[in-house]
Protein backbone atom coordinates (compact mmCIF):
# COMPACT_ATOMS: atom_id res chain seq x y z
CA UNK A 1 0.00 0.00 0.00
CA UNK A 2 1.09 3.22 -0.74
CA UNK A 3 1.39 6.30 1.82
CA UNK A 4 1.07 9.64 0.65
CA UNK A 5 3.75 12.21 2.00
CA UNK A 6 2.75 14.74 4.63
CA UNK A 7 2.80 18.43 3.29
CA UNK A 8 5.59 20.32 5.02
CA UNK A 9 3.07 23.70 4.51
CA UNK A 10 0.40 21.47 6.77
CA UNK A 11 3.28 20.69 9.30
CA UNK A 12 4.92 24.34 9.55
CA UNK A 13 1.34 25.66 10.10
CA UNK A 14 0.73 23.02 12.98
CA UNK A 15 4.23 24.55 14.62
CA UNK A 16 3.28 27.42 14.31
CA UNK A 17 -0.09 27.17 15.92
CA UNK A 18 1.88 25.40 18.69
CA UNK A 19 4.34 27.85 19.66
CA UNK A 20 1.70 30.51 19.68
CA UNK A 21 -0.65 28.96 22.08
CA UNK A 22 2.34 27.73 24.06
CA UNK A 23 3.75 31.30 23.59
CA UNK A 24 0.20 33.33 24.94
CA UNK A 25 -0.07 30.45 27.66
CA UNK A 26 3.27 31.38 29.37
CA UNK A 27 2.21 35.05 29.61
CA UNK A 28 -1.11 34.24 31.10
CA UNK A 29 0.70 31.92 33.99
CA UNK A 30 3.62 34.77 34.17
CA UNK A 31 1.90 37.99 33.86
CA UNK A 32 1.00 39.85 37.09
CA UNK A 33 -2.56 40.09 38.38
CA UNK A 34 -4.40 42.68 37.17
CA UNK A 35 -5.43 45.04 40.05
CA UNK A 36 -8.94 46.00 39.20
CA UNK A 37 -9.20 49.24 40.50
CA UNK A 38 -12.25 49.38 39.04
CA UNK A 39 -14.19 46.78 40.95
CA UNK A 40 -16.89 48.15 43.34
CA UNK A 41 -16.16 44.86 45.55
CA UNK A 42 -13.19 46.86 46.80
CA UNK A 43 -14.82 49.91 48.08
CA UNK A 44 -17.94 51.30 49.85
CA UNK A 45 -20.07 53.64 47.66
CA UNK A 46 -21.56 56.48 49.38
CA UNK A 47 -23.46 58.89 48.08
CA UNK A 48 -21.31 62.17 48.51
CA UNK A 49 -17.88 62.09 50.61
CA UNK A 50 -18.05 64.43 53.89
CA UNK A 51 -20.12 67.12 51.88
CA UNK A 52 -20.62 69.20 54.94
CA UNK A 53 -16.68 69.94 54.56
CA UNK A 54 -14.77 72.05 51.88
CA UNK A 55 -12.66 70.57 48.97
CA UNK A 56 -9.51 69.08 50.77
CA UNK A 57 -6.45 70.27 49.93
CA UNK A 58 -4.42 68.52 46.79
CA UNK A 59 -1.48 67.38 49.20
CA UNK A 60 -3.66 65.39 51.39
CA UNK A 61 -2.87 61.38 50.33
CA UNK A 62 -5.36 59.37 51.10
CA UNK A 63 -4.84 56.69 48.26
CA UNK A 64 -3.86 53.86 50.72
CA UNK A 65 -4.29 52.91 54.37
CA UNK A 66 0.02 53.99 54.84
CA UNK A 67 -0.85 56.89 53.24
CA UNK A 68 -4.19 58.08 55.26
CA UNK A 69 -2.15 57.27 58.49
CA UNK A 70 0.75 59.34 57.74
CA UNK A 71 -1.19 62.09 56.66
CA UNK A 72 -3.22 62.33 59.97
CA UNK A 73 -0.01 61.62 62.07
CA UNK A 74 1.25 64.56 60.34
CA UNK A 75 -1.40 66.79 60.47
CA UNK A 76 -2.13 66.36 64.20
CA UNK A 77 1.60 66.90 65.05
CA UNK A 78 0.93 70.46 63.19
CA UNK A 79 -2.68 70.85 65.40
CA UNK A 80 -4.43 71.46 61.92
CA UNK A 81 -7.43 69.03 62.81
CA UNK A 82 -9.52 70.76 60.02
CA UNK A 83 -7.82 69.45 57.27
CA UNK A 84 -7.58 66.18 58.94
CA UNK A 85 -11.02 65.98 59.36
CA UNK A 86 -11.17 65.03 55.24
CA UNK A 87 -9.80 61.70 56.60
CA UNK A 88 -12.80 60.84 59.01
CA UNK A 89 -16.29 59.11 57.20
CA UNK A 90 -18.97 61.81 58.48
CA UNK A 91 -21.58 60.53 56.72
CA UNK A 92 -23.44 59.77 59.56
CA UNK A 93 -22.94 63.37 61.30
CA UNK A 94 -25.76 65.74 59.29
CA UNK A 95 -23.78 68.10 56.92
CA UNK A 96 -24.25 71.15 58.76
CA UNK A 97 -22.63 69.22 61.55
CA UNK A 98 -19.72 67.86 59.86
CA UNK A 99 -17.55 71.22 59.53
CA UNK A 100 -17.85 71.72 63.13
CA UNK A 101 -17.52 68.74 64.65
CA UNK A 102 -15.15 66.87 62.21
CA UNK A 103 -11.72 69.16 63.48
CA UNK A 104 -13.17 67.98 67.60
CA UNK A 105 -13.15 64.04 66.29
CA UNK A 106 -9.98 64.41 64.40
CA UNK A 107 -8.56 66.13 67.43
CA UNK A 108 -9.52 63.28 69.91
CA UNK A 109 -8.63 60.55 68.12
CA UNK A 110 -5.39 61.91 67.07
CA UNK A 111 -5.10 62.23 71.24
CA UNK A 112 -5.55 58.48 71.76
CA UNK A 113 -3.43 57.26 68.47
CA UNK A 114 -0.41 59.05 70.20
CA UNK A 115 -1.81 57.46 73.23
CA UNK A 116 -2.72 54.12 72.74
CA UNK A 117 -1.60 52.88 68.79
CA UNK A 118 1.89 51.34 68.18
CA UNK A 119 2.36 52.08 65.12
CA UNK A 120 4.32 49.30 62.56
CA UNK A 121 4.64 51.39 59.47
CA UNK A 122 6.19 48.29 57.78
CA UNK A 123 3.08 45.94 58.25
CA UNK A 124 0.69 48.87 56.81
CA UNK A 125 -0.20 48.32 53.36
CA UNK A 126 0.73 50.79 51.30
CA UNK A 127 -1.13 49.46 48.14
CA UNK A 128 -4.55 51.53 47.32
CA UNK A 129 -6.09 47.98 47.43
CA UNK A 130 -4.38 46.82 50.65
CA UNK A 131 -2.67 43.96 50.11
CA UNK A 132 -0.68 42.94 52.49
CA UNK A 133 3.38 44.11 51.66
CA UNK A 134 4.82 41.13 53.54
CA UNK A 135 3.47 38.44 55.92
CA UNK A 136 5.15 36.58 58.72
CA UNK A 137 6.62 33.78 56.72
CA UNK A 138 7.90 36.40 54.10
CA UNK A 139 6.04 35.55 51.44
CA UNK A 140 3.55 38.46 49.52
CA UNK A 141 -0.20 38.45 50.26
CA UNK A 142 -1.96 39.33 47.12
CA UNK A 143 -5.70 39.51 49.18
CA UNK A 144 -7.23 42.31 47.81
CA UNK A 145 -9.57 44.09 50.63
CA UNK A 146 -11.74 47.48 51.46
CA UNK A 147 -11.34 47.30 55.29
CA UNK A 148 -8.13 47.56 57.26
CA UNK A 149 -7.92 46.98 61.32
CA UNK A 150 -5.18 48.91 63.06
CA UNK A 151 -5.77 48.24 66.79
CA UNK A 152 -8.40 47.03 69.25
CA UNK A 153 -9.22 47.98 72.60
CA UNK A 154 -11.52 46.58 75.36
CA UNK A 155 -13.05 49.15 77.58
CA UNK A 156 -15.45 48.34 80.37
CA UNK A 157 -16.02 45.27 78.29
CA UNK A 158 -16.48 46.76 75.09
CA UNK A 159 -14.36 46.66 72.26
CA UNK A 160 -13.46 49.07 69.97
CA UNK A 161 -11.66 49.28 66.73
CA UNK A 162 -9.34 51.91 65.39
CA UNK A 163 -10.53 50.90 61.67
CA UNK A 164 -9.69 52.37 57.70
CA UNK A 165 -11.82 51.70 55.24
CA UNK A 166 -11.85 52.16 51.47
CA UNK A 167 -14.86 54.66 50.17
CA UNK A 168 -15.94 55.98 46.81
CA UNK A 169 -18.71 58.30 45.66
CA UNK A 170 -21.20 56.59 43.06
CA UNK A 171 -20.66 57.67 39.79
CA UNK A 172 -22.10 56.66 36.34
CA UNK A 173 -21.50 53.46 34.18
CA UNK A 174 -19.24 55.41 32.16
CA UNK A 175 -17.05 56.94 34.84
CA UNK A 176 -14.85 55.74 36.84
CA UNK A 177 -14.13 56.14 40.85
CA UNK A 178 -11.62 57.20 42.86
CA UNK A 179 -11.54 55.60 46.04
CA UNK A 180 -9.85 57.01 49.25
CA UNK A 181 -8.96 55.62 52.52
CA UNK A 182 -10.74 57.19 55.37
CA UNK A 183 -10.83 55.75 59.26
CA UNK A 184 -14.23 54.14 59.12
CA UNK A 185 -17.62 54.63 60.60
CA UNK A 186 -17.66 52.35 63.26
CA UNK A 187 -14.40 54.22 64.24
CA UNK A 188 -16.02 57.31 64.00
CA UNK A 189 -18.79 55.97 67.07
CA UNK A 190 -15.96 54.97 68.86
CA UNK A 191 -14.23 58.12 69.95
CA UNK A 192 -15.59 59.39 72.43
CA UNK A 193 -15.53 56.39 73.97
CA UNK A 194 -11.70 55.79 73.46
CA UNK A 195 -10.92 59.25 74.34
CA UNK A 196 -12.98 58.93 78.01
CA UNK A 197 -10.83 56.00 78.38
CA UNK A 198 -7.10 56.76 77.09
CA UNK A 199 -7.21 60.62 76.24
CA UNK A 200 -6.25 63.32 78.40
CA UNK A 201 -7.04 63.98 82.13
CA UNK A 202 -8.48 66.76 83.55
CA UNK A 203 -5.12 67.66 85.15
CA UNK A 204 -3.65 68.64 81.61
CA UNK A 205 -5.86 70.92 81.51
CA UNK A 206 -3.98 72.85 83.87
CA UNK A 207 -0.29 72.39 81.71
CA UNK A 208 0.32 75.35 79.55
CA UNK A 209 0.97 74.86 75.92
CA UNK A 210 4.76 76.23 76.31
CA UNK A 211 5.30 72.84 78.18
CA UNK A 212 3.19 70.55 75.61
CA UNK A 213 6.20 70.83 72.81
CA UNK A 214 7.67 68.09 71.98
CA UNK A 215 11.55 67.75 72.57
CA UNK A 216 12.65 64.28 71.05
CA UNK A 217 9.68 61.27 71.76
CA UNK A 218 7.72 63.61 74.76
CA UNK A 219 6.53 66.47 75.85
CA UNK A 220 8.33 68.89 78.08
CA UNK A 221 5.75 68.45 80.91
CA UNK A 222 6.32 64.06 80.23
CA UNK A 223 10.21 64.68 80.72
CA UNK A 224 9.74 66.46 84.02
CA UNK A 225 6.38 63.70 85.31
CA UNK A 226 8.10 60.65 84.47
CA UNK A 227 11.00 60.96 87.04
CA UNK A 228 8.22 62.18 90.01
CA UNK A 229 6.15 59.06 88.86
CA UNK A 230 9.05 57.24 89.20
CA UNK A 231 9.76 59.16 92.62
CA UNK A 232 6.37 58.66 93.59
CA UNK A 233 5.89 54.92 93.12
CA UNK A 234 9.26 54.45 95.43
CA UNK A 235 7.87 56.26 97.66
CA UNK A 236 4.50 54.55 97.92
CA UNK A 237 6.86 50.87 97.59
CA UNK A 238 8.54 52.33 100.25
CA UNK A 239 5.63 52.91 102.97
CA UNK A 240 4.13 49.88 102.20
CA UNK A 241 7.36 48.19 103.36
CA UNK A 242 7.23 50.33 106.56
CA UNK A 243 3.71 49.32 107.30
CA UNK A 244 4.23 45.61 106.52
CA UNK A 245 7.26 46.01 109.09
CA UNK A 246 5.22 48.11 111.37
CA UNK A 247 2.45 44.80 111.70
CA UNK A 248 5.99 42.30 111.84
CA UNK A 249 6.81 44.04 115.35
CA UNK A 250 3.39 44.41 116.75
CA UNK A 251 2.29 41.14 115.80
CA UNK A 252 3.01 38.60 118.67
CA UNK A 253 2.91 34.90 116.66
CA UNK A 254 6.27 33.28 115.41
CA UNK A 255 3.45 32.62 112.23
CA UNK A 256 2.52 36.34 112.11
CA UNK A 257 6.14 37.91 112.55
CA UNK A 258 7.34 35.56 109.73
CA UNK A 259 4.52 35.85 107.13
CA UNK A 260 4.48 40.14 107.58
CA UNK A 261 8.90 39.87 106.76
CA UNK A 262 8.01 37.52 103.47
CA UNK A 263 5.52 39.52 102.24
CA UNK A 264 6.91 42.86 102.38
CA UNK A 265 8.81 42.69 99.25
CA UNK A 266 5.71 41.20 97.01
CA UNK A 267 3.14 43.84 98.62
CA UNK A 268 5.79 46.94 98.32
CA UNK A 269 5.80 45.69 94.61
CA UNK A 270 2.21 45.41 93.84
CA UNK A 271 0.88 48.60 95.58
CA UNK A 272 3.62 50.62 93.23
CA UNK A 273 2.47 49.42 90.26
CA UNK A 274 -1.23 49.63 91.39
CA UNK A 275 -0.23 53.43 92.70
CA UNK A 276 1.09 54.09 89.38
CA UNK A 277 -1.38 52.76 87.31
CA UNK A 278 -4.04 55.10 89.17
CA UNK A 279 -2.35 57.63 88.40
CA UNK A 280 -1.92 57.29 84.92
CA UNK A 281 -5.60 55.69 84.73
CA UNK A 282 -7.28 58.99 86.45
CA UNK A 283 -5.04 62.02 87.05
CA UNK A 284 -2.31 62.13 83.88
CA UNK A 285 -1.75 60.22 80.72
CA UNK A 286 1.12 60.01 79.00
CA UNK A 287 1.68 60.20 75.25
CA UNK A 288 2.45 56.73 73.46
CA UNK A 289 6.35 56.57 73.91
CA UNK A 290 6.25 57.26 77.47
CA UNK A 291 3.33 54.43 77.81
CA UNK A 292 5.24 51.71 76.10
CA UNK A 293 7.88 52.06 78.77
CA UNK A 294 5.75 52.27 81.75
CA UNK A 295 2.87 49.82 81.06
CA UNK A 296 5.25 46.95 80.60
CA UNK A 297 6.95 47.77 83.28
CA UNK A 298 3.96 48.28 85.71
CA UNK A 299 3.06 44.71 84.24
CA UNK A 300 5.99 43.14 85.00
CA UNK A 301 6.30 44.62 88.31
CA UNK A 302 2.72 43.63 89.39
CA UNK A 303 3.32 39.92 87.48
CA UNK A 304 7.03 39.74 89.96
CA UNK A 305 5.08 41.04 92.84
CA UNK A 306 2.39 38.38 92.59
CA UNK A 307 5.35 36.03 91.61
CA UNK A 308 7.32 36.53 94.56
CA UNK A 309 3.58 36.30 96.82
CA UNK A 310 3.47 32.36 95.60
CA UNK A 311 6.65 31.53 95.94
CA UNK A 312 6.64 32.98 99.91
CA UNK A 313 3.92 31.35 100.60
CA UNK A 314 5.13 28.23 99.37
CA UNK A 315 8.36 28.31 101.41
CA UNK A 316 6.40 29.76 104.51
CA UNK A 317 4.51 26.46 104.27
CA UNK A 318 7.56 24.83 103.34
CA UNK A 319 9.39 26.37 106.47
CA UNK A 320 6.67 25.04 108.82
CA UNK A 321 6.86 21.34 107.89
CA UNK A 322 10.22 21.88 108.59
CA UNK A 323 10.10 23.04 111.82
CA UNK A 324 7.36 20.65 112.22
CA UNK A 325 8.96 17.39 111.10
CA UNK A 326 12.93 18.62 111.41
CA UNK A 327 12.30 20.89 114.11
CA UNK A 328 15.52 22.19 115.83
CA UNK A 329 17.42 19.66 117.17
CA UNK A 330 19.09 16.65 115.32
CA UNK A 331 15.95 14.32 115.94
CA UNK A 332 15.69 12.19 112.93
CA UNK A 333 12.34 12.43 111.08
CA UNK A 334 10.74 8.34 110.17
CA UNK A 335 11.03 7.71 106.79
CA UNK A 336 7.83 8.35 105.66
CA UNK A 337 8.20 12.24 107.03
CA UNK A 338 11.35 12.47 105.17
CA UNK A 339 9.66 11.01 102.13
CA UNK A 340 7.01 13.43 102.28
CA UNK A 341 8.69 16.70 103.07
CA UNK A 342 11.11 15.87 99.90
CA UNK A 343 8.48 15.90 97.72
CA UNK A 344 6.91 19.32 99.02
CA UNK A 345 10.68 20.07 98.02
CA UNK A 346 10.07 18.73 94.36
CA UNK A 347 6.37 21.14 94.70
CA UNK A 348 8.21 24.07 95.20
CA UNK A 349 10.40 23.72 92.66
CA UNK A 350 7.72 22.84 90.26
CA UNK A 351 5.76 25.48 91.46
CA UNK A 352 8.87 27.64 90.89
CA UNK A 353 8.95 26.71 87.14
CA UNK A 354 5.19 26.65 86.31
CA UNK A 355 4.83 30.69 87.85
CA UNK A 356 8.15 31.79 86.08
CA UNK A 357 6.82 30.60 82.78
CA UNK A 358 3.36 31.95 83.37
CA UNK A 359 5.08 34.89 84.22
CA UNK A 360 7.12 35.56 81.35
CA UNK A 361 4.01 34.47 78.60
CA UNK A 362 1.72 36.32 80.42
CA UNK A 363 3.96 39.49 80.02
CA UNK A 364 4.25 38.65 76.48
CA UNK A 365 0.66 38.21 75.74
CA UNK A 366 0.00 41.34 77.26
CA UNK A 367 2.11 43.08 74.88
CA UNK A 368 1.31 41.12 71.50
CA UNK A 369 5.62 40.47 71.26
CA UNK A 370 4.98 37.01 69.96
CA UNK A 371 3.59 38.42 66.72
CA UNK A 372 6.54 40.79 66.15
CA UNK A 373 8.82 37.51 66.72
CA UNK A 374 7.90 35.95 63.61
CA UNK A 375 10.47 34.01 61.98
CA UNK A 376 13.30 36.31 63.38
CA UNK A 377 12.90 34.20 66.95
CA UNK A 378 12.27 31.32 65.10
CA UNK A 379 15.79 32.16 63.55
CA UNK A 380 17.87 32.98 66.12
CA UNK A 381 16.78 30.54 68.66
CA UNK A 382 19.70 28.46 68.20
CA UNK A 383 22.21 30.83 68.64
CA UNK A 384 20.22 32.19 71.69
CA UNK A 385 20.22 28.56 73.24
CA UNK A 386 24.22 28.30 72.66
CA UNK A 387 24.43 31.71 74.54
CA UNK A 388 21.97 30.88 77.12
CA UNK A 389 23.78 27.61 77.62
CA UNK A 390 27.46 28.62 78.09
CA UNK A 391 26.53 31.28 80.55
CA UNK A 392 24.19 30.15 82.72
CA UNK A 393 25.72 26.58 82.09
CA UNK A 394 26.35 26.19 86.16
CA UNK A 395 22.96 27.22 87.05
CA UNK A 396 21.07 24.77 84.57
CA UNK A 397 23.68 21.76 85.84
CA UNK A 398 22.55 22.33 89.25
CA UNK A 399 18.90 22.78 88.16
CA UNK A 400 18.67 19.52 86.27
CA UNK A 401 21.03 17.55 89.35
CA UNK A 402 18.00 19.55 91.70
CA UNK A 403 15.21 17.60 89.48
CA UNK A 404 16.89 14.30 89.38
CA UNK A 405 17.63 14.09 93.03
CA UNK A 406 13.48 15.17 93.20
CA UNK A 407 12.92 11.97 90.93
CA UNK A 408 15.00 9.62 92.02
CA UNK A 409 15.73 10.70 95.74
CA UNK A 410 19.29 9.07 96.60
CA UNK A 411 18.73 11.41 99.30
CA UNK A 412 16.20 12.84 101.47
CA UNK A 413 15.22 15.85 103.21
CA UNK A 414 15.92 14.74 106.98
CA UNK A 415 18.57 11.95 105.52
CA UNK A 416 21.50 10.90 107.73
CA UNK A 417 24.85 11.33 105.58
CA UNK A 418 28.27 11.29 106.49
CA UNK A 419 29.61 14.07 103.55
CA UNK A 420 33.05 14.64 103.21
CA UNK A 421 34.11 13.28 106.96
CA UNK A 422 31.52 15.51 108.55
CA UNK A 423 27.71 13.98 109.65
CA UNK A 424 25.11 15.73 108.32
CA UNK A 425 21.35 16.05 108.41
CA UNK A 426 19.57 17.06 104.87
CA UNK A 427 18.38 19.64 106.02
CA UNK A 428 16.77 21.71 102.91
CA UNK A 429 17.31 20.66 98.49
CA UNK A 430 16.72 24.10 96.43
CA UNK A 431 17.03 24.45 92.58
CA UNK A 432 20.76 25.09 92.90
CA UNK A 433 21.88 23.66 96.25
CA UNK A 434 21.59 21.65 99.29
CA UNK A 435 22.01 22.83 102.32
CA UNK A 436 23.45 20.23 105.36
CA UNK A 437 23.06 20.82 108.95
CA UNK A 438 25.86 19.21 110.88
CA UNK A 439 26.34 17.39 114.33
CA UNK A 440 27.48 20.99 116.02
CA UNK A 441 24.31 23.21 114.40
CA UNK A 442 26.79 23.99 111.41
CA UNK A 443 25.29 24.74 107.89
CA UNK A 444 27.23 23.35 104.62
CA UNK A 445 25.98 24.76 101.63
CA UNK A 446 26.70 22.74 98.82
CA UNK A 447 25.65 23.14 94.73
CA UNK A 448 23.36 20.17 93.91
CA UNK A 449 25.42 19.17 90.73
CA UNK A 450 28.79 18.79 93.45
CA UNK A 451 26.83 17.01 95.50
CA UNK A 452 25.90 14.43 93.09
CA UNK A 453 29.12 14.32 91.63
CA UNK A 454 30.93 12.60 94.41
CA UNK A 455 30.24 9.68 96.96
CA UNK A 456 28.32 9.94 100.05
CA UNK A 457 27.36 7.96 102.52
CA UNK A 458 23.71 8.17 103.34
CA UNK A 459 22.75 5.99 106.79
CA UNK A 460 19.00 6.46 106.08
CA UNK A 461 18.67 5.76 102.46
CA UNK A 462 16.94 2.00 103.58
CA UNK A 463 17.53 1.69 107.26
CA UNK A 464 18.56 4.04 110.07
CA UNK A 465 19.77 1.56 112.46
CA UNK A 466 23.39 1.42 112.52
CA UNK A 467 26.62 -0.13 114.61
CA UNK A 468 28.08 1.04 117.03
CA UNK A 469 32.00 0.80 117.00
CA UNK A 470 34.10 1.25 120.21
CA UNK A 471 37.77 0.79 120.17
CA UNK A 472 40.14 0.08 122.43
CA UNK A 473 43.75 0.05 123.10
CA UNK A 474 44.37 -2.61 125.99
CA UNK A 475 47.74 -4.35 127.59
CA UNK A 476 47.98 -7.79 125.83
CA UNK A 477 47.01 -9.56 129.77
CA UNK A 478 43.78 -7.93 129.59
CA UNK A 479 40.89 -10.21 129.93
CA UNK A 480 38.74 -9.81 127.19
CA UNK A 481 36.22 -12.21 128.64
CA UNK A 482 35.46 -10.24 131.46
CA UNK A 483 35.33 -7.02 129.38
CA UNK A 484 33.08 -8.60 126.94
CA UNK A 485 30.62 -9.17 130.05
CA UNK A 486 30.86 -5.74 131.56
CA UNK A 487 30.21 -4.45 128.09
CA UNK A 488 27.32 -6.55 127.34
CA UNK A 489 25.43 -5.14 131.13
CA UNK A 490 26.36 -1.51 130.41
CA UNK A 491 24.66 -1.78 126.91
CA UNK A 492 21.90 -3.55 128.42
CA UNK A 493 21.11 -1.15 131.06
CA UNK A 494 21.54 1.60 128.51
CA UNK A 495 17.80 3.24 127.32
CA UNK A 496 18.40 3.92 123.36
CA UNK A 497 20.14 0.60 122.60
CA UNK A 498 18.33 -1.67 120.75
CA UNK A 499 18.42 -5.57 119.92
CA UNK A 500 20.59 -6.25 123.08
CA UNK A 501 21.28 -9.63 121.95
CA UNK A 502 23.74 -8.17 119.31
CA UNK A 503 25.91 -6.97 121.92
CA UNK A 504 29.34 -8.21 121.58
CA UNK A 505 33.08 -7.93 121.72
CA UNK A 506 35.74 -9.24 119.75
CA UNK A 507 39.89 -8.66 119.61
CA UNK A 508 40.50 -7.26 115.90
CA UNK A 509 44.41 -7.08 116.33
CA UNK A 510 46.91 -7.55 118.38
CA UNK A 511 50.94 -6.50 118.69
CA UNK A 512 53.83 -6.76 121.03
CA UNK A 513 52.37 -3.81 122.51
CA UNK A 514 49.13 -4.41 123.14
CA UNK A 515 45.64 -5.44 122.15
CA UNK A 516 42.72 -3.82 120.02
CA UNK A 517 39.60 -4.67 121.47
CA UNK A 518 36.12 -3.04 119.91
CA UNK A 519 32.99 -3.44 121.23
CA UNK A 520 29.34 -3.40 119.23
CA UNK A 521 26.16 -2.21 119.76
CA UNK A 522 23.09 -1.43 117.66
CA UNK A 523 21.48 1.84 117.32
CA UNK A 524 18.37 2.85 116.05
CA UNK A 525 19.65 6.02 114.53
CA UNK A 526 22.50 7.99 113.72
CA UNK A 527 22.06 10.75 116.35
CA UNK A 528 21.36 8.33 119.15
CA UNK A 529 24.57 5.85 118.12
CA UNK A 530 26.51 8.92 118.59
CA UNK A 531 24.90 9.13 121.83
CA UNK A 532 25.44 5.45 122.55
CA UNK A 533 29.66 5.32 121.75
CA UNK A 534 30.14 7.71 124.20
CA UNK A 535 28.37 6.63 126.91
CA UNK A 536 29.55 3.54 126.53
CA UNK A 537 33.26 4.50 126.10
CA UNK A 538 32.79 6.60 129.46
CA UNK A 539 31.55 3.08 131.13
CA UNK A 540 34.58 1.13 129.49
CA UNK A 541 37.35 3.63 130.45
CA UNK A 542 35.96 4.01 134.06
CA UNK A 543 35.48 0.30 134.67
CA UNK A 544 39.00 0.02 133.67
CA UNK A 545 40.93 2.38 135.50
CA UNK A 546 38.71 1.84 138.81
CA UNK A 547 38.68 -2.10 138.61
CA UNK A 548 41.70 -2.95 136.12
CA UNK A 549 44.17 0.02 135.58
CA UNK A 550 47.11 -2.48 134.94
CA UNK A 551 44.82 -3.30 131.39
CA UNK A 552 45.78 -0.37 130.12
CA UNK A 553 48.55 -0.11 127.63
CA UNK A 554 52.36 -0.79 129.30
CA UNK A 555 55.85 0.14 127.51
CA UNK A 556 57.82 -2.82 128.46
CA UNK A 557 62.07 -2.50 127.87
CA UNK A 558 63.95 -5.82 127.21
CA UNK A 559 67.34 -5.92 129.16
Amino acid sequence: MDIAPRSPCLSGYKRFLILLLSGIWIACATSPPVMAQDDPALWYELEAINPGLVTPPNDVDRSSPRATLRSFVDLAETGDHDTSAHLLELSKLPHDEQEARGPDLAARLASVIDRKLRINWAGIPAEPDAHTPQTANGQKDMERRRDYLLEEFEVDGQIYAIRLSRYAEKTSEDESAEPVWLFSRDTIDSIDGLHDAFGPRAFEAHIPDTMKARVGWLQIWEWIALPLLVGLVGLVGLLTSKLVGLGRNISSGRVMRHAFERAALPLSLVTAAAAAHWLLGFIVSLSGPATAIITPALVLLAVIGFSLAALRAVDALLDRVTRRYLGDTNDTPSSSDRQFYTSIYALRRIILVITVGFSLVFVLLQFDIFADMGVTLLASAGVLTVILGIAGQVTLGNMVASLQIAIAKPVRIGDSIHYEGTWCVVEAIYFTFIRLRTWDERRIIVPVKYFLSYPFKNWSVIDERMICTIGLVLDPMAEVKVLREKFIAFGKADPDVIEPEQLCAYITDHTLTGLNVEFYAMAPDPWKAWNIEMRLREDLVDFIRTEHPEWWPHERIEL
